[in-house]
Order: structure tokens, then C-alpha cells, then sequence
């Protein structure tokens, strides 16, 4: 069995070291141009000329949640192509949504730039329950999410393109429903998938329905976001802030105006990453098996392209 990795990850090292220990019998080798033919590829933004040289591929695994980066390529007709249904990023991604959630309700920020200038001063309590959130995207992560926030006693609402029944979390499926949806929420958290339908659908008409001083935190996809919209929505009063951890372009510019924009806060990407052990036992038991010809979990439908 010969498996090639192509991945821009600073641990391909360790990666490649675990992949070989935990598949003795395979041979894992890093994809340069002109490398023979492999049976499984294991890659993380990898470039066309890697499926055009490997067109005989049974399937590729890509090492994180999302696949949009994979949807732009040519990729071999007969290759499933198989996403992480997990791996370590569900807790990481449940970890950031809350601590941005809890941060703004708090008012956490108000209080360290209290601190900072040595002003004590005490704000009047928020009520929970007038900061519905609402999730966009109930998959995996979307879903472990949800159900992390309701442990705060938030009212949870959830959204997704067909329907998805979570205890305790108010369910909304398809275009139709997301205006009542929308409207429901105070602060809005999305976990979509990147797709053809889902790109820019945080704009000025779907923000503009939130419940007024509205937060948003986009953990899923820079251009899920259009990012002018966002800031004419901040400077009307209708959004109060934003958390965002993606971008259209990342790096973020040093000159772009999120990065000094008092209401929005800016991590760079990090909301979940792909743990390599966890990834590495979940692959191994994958491609097992498919060599028993059995089924597994997180094969992308291409058409919806998730």
C-alpha cells in the first residue's frame, strides 16, 4: 500500500513519522512532482499538479473540516473523498465559540479596558436569556457547540440546509426558515460549510435581521463574510461587535481595518486546529475499512460540496 502526504502544515514531520508507525505495512512517502503512484493521498491544500500526476488515487483524506479548498481542484473521478469527522477540533471549536459568547455578554472587554485606565466600576447584570445564539451549521462542530453553550443556559437556536434534531436546541432548516431564524437571534455564530450557496451569506440583508446590538462570530470561512457590510452594520449601531477568526485573505493585511476596529476582535485562525494523533488513529481506521469494502463516516458529497 503506498500513501502519499501533501500538506502546509508545520508538523509534516511528525505527521509523516506517525502515518509510517501507525501503517507498517504501508509505505507513506511526501508527494513531490514526478512521485510514483499512490493508493491513498493524506493532504491539506495540496495543488492540481498532485491529482493530476496521482489520477488512480481510491480516496483522499483531507486533514481538516473543511473541503472548499478541495472543490476548486480537478480531483480523480473514481477517488472518494473522505473529511475528518473530528478528530480533537470539536472541543477546541466549543472552548473558543463560548469564551467569545460569554466574553461579550459579560462585557469582559469594558472590564479589562477598565482595569487598564485602574477604574473600578461595576455594569448592570446581563440576562442570558435575552442573548439568544444562534448557530449556523449544525455538523459536528456545529453541533458540539450547541450543545456546549446550553450548559451556560443560553437559549440555543440552531440552522442548517436539511433538518437537525439537538435536545434542547430550536431547530431551523433551509433558505425559507433562515429569516424567523435570524430574527430569533442576538448573537450568531457560523459554522457553515464553504459552498457556491453559502458564500457571503453574512452580508448587510441577512446581519441586518438579527435582534439589534447583535454580535456575530464567524469561525467557519473568511469569505462566508462580506466584510464591508459588516462594518457599515457596526458603524449604524445595529451590531454591537464581532469575534472573527477567518478571513478573506489570511494572513490578515497589516492595513486592514479589522485589526484596529474597536469592536471586532481577531485571532489568526486558531479556533480549532487538526490534532495529529487523533487524526492519524481516525485515517488508519478508515482506510481499513474501505479495504474490507465496509462504510465509513465523512465522505464529501461533491455536488453539495460537504
Amino acid at each position: 500500500m503506498q500513501i502519499s502526504f501533501c500538506c502546509k502544515d508545520a508538523n509534516a514531520g511528525i505527521w509523516l513519522q506517525e502515518l509510517q508507525a501507525a501503517l507498517p505495512q504501508a509505505t507513506v512517502t511526501p508527494w513531490q512532482p514526478g512521485a510514483r503512484p499512490a493508493d491513498y493521498a493524506v493532504v491539506w491544500a495540496p495543488p492540481q499538479q498532485f491529482f493530476d500526476e496521482q489520477p488512480q488515487l481510491r480516496a483522499i483524506f483531507n486533514v481538516g473540516a473543511g473541503v472548499d479548498a478541495l472543490m476548486k481542484l480537478r480531483l480523480p473521478a473514481q477517488a472518494l473523498v473522505v473529511r475528518l469527522d473530528d478528530a480533537g477540533m470539536a472541543v477546541q471549536m466549543a472552548e473558543y465559540v463560548c469564551h467569545a459568547v460569554i466574553r461579550h455578554v459579560r462585557e469582559l472587554d469594558a472590564y479589562e479596558s477598565d482595569a487598564a485606565q485602574g477604574r473600578w466600576q461595576h455594569r448592570t447584570r446581563r440576562d442570558r436569556s435575552a442573548y439568544p445564539v444562534g448557530v449556523m451549521g449544525l455538523g459536528v462542530l456545529g453541533e458540539r457547540v450547541a450543545r456546549a453553550l446550553q450548559l451556560f443556559e443560553f437559549p440555543v437556536l440552531g440552522w442548517s440546509r436539511t433538518a437537525k434534531s439537538i435536545p434542547g436546541v430550536e431547530g431551523y432548516a433551509g433558505l425559507a426558515a433562515l429569516p424567523d431564524f435570524l430574527a430569533r437571534c442576538r448573537v450568531l455564530v457560523c459554522l457553515l460549510p464553504l459552498t457556491p450557496d453559502t458564500q457571503g451569506i453574512l452580508n448587510r440583508d441577512t446581519l441586518g435581521q438579527l435582534l439589534p446590538g447583535a454580535y456575530l462570530i464567524n469561525v467557519a470561512r473568511g469569505a462566508h463574510l462580506v466584510e464591508n457590510d459588516l462594518l457599515a452594520l457596526l458603524a449604524s449601531g445595529h451590531l454591537a461587535g464581532a469575534t472573527l477568526d477567518v478571513f478573506r485573505t489570511e494572513p490578515l493585511p497589516g492595513e486592514h481595518p479589522f485589526w484596529r476596529h474597536p469592536q471586532i476582535r481577531v485571532t489568526p485562525h486558531i479556533s480549532a486546529g487538526t490534532l495529529p494523533g487523533k487524526s492519524i488513529a481516525q485515517i488508519v481506521a478508515k482506510i481499513g475499512a474501505l479495504t474490507r469494502g465496509e462504510p465509513i463516516n465523512g465522505m464529501v458529497d461533491l455536488n453539495r460540496g460537504y
